[in-house]
């Protein structure tokens, strides 16, 4: 009797952790993808981002995505970058807790706004900080497109791998209990 409470108890806890070990994809700006005209602020608005999730950039040929330092990302300088790609559509992996910045590789699309900053955190929680708009340039001045859009559409993205990783662990619970309970018969 002692030894299926164990096995199900033990099928539990490994359905917990593949559970909360899944990752989320973002796709940046949503459904406007990146673009000079996606508010960006906007779409980091309740937004946590942690350890494995993907950004995922989505753009057209004018272009182009790149990673830069926190110094570079103020005076967005994209001569000395980190990681950079203009394939239309691109992934980071967000692999550490910390702030991550990535610009347009076009320095005027970059001072127009096309910038974002992203606060990764530790999945359990340790690294302080939420996602965060990008900050202004220094000297006060502002660049911000008049067209920027005020009402962001909102496109909810599932991740299929969330949704198989759901179901997996939803059929290790199932198994479990049935196993546990055709034991005591």
């Amino acid at each position: 009797m002692a030894k299926p409470l164990l096995i199900f108890v033990v099928l539990i806890l490994i359905s917990l952790i593949i559970c909360s070990s899944s990752a989320t994809n973002y796709i940046v700006g949503d459904s406007s993808g990146w673009d000079i005209s996606t508010d960006l602020d906007a779409w980091l608005v309740g937004k946590k981002f942690m350890i494995g999730d993907v950004l995922v950039f989505q753009y057209s040929s004018v272009h182009s995505v790149s990673e830069v330092t926190k110094e570079n990302f103020a005076g967005c300088n994209t001569s000395n970058v980190l990681d950079s790609s203009k394939n239309g559509n691109t992934n980071f992996t967000l692999t550490e807790p910390g702030d991550r910045y990535f610009v347009c590789g076009n320095r005027l699309h970059c001072l127009g706004g096309m910038k974002l900053r992203v606060n990764v955190e530790n999945v359990n929680g340790a690294a302080a900080g939420s996602p965060a708009a990008a900050p202004s340039p220094e000297g006060g001045a502002s660049f911000s497109p008049s067209s920027k859009s005020k009402n962001p559409s909102f496109v909810p993205n599932f991740a299929l791998s969330n949704i198989h990783v759901g179901l997996d662990s939803m059929v290790l619970v199932i198994l479990g209990f049935l196993f546990f309970a055709f034991s005591l018969v």
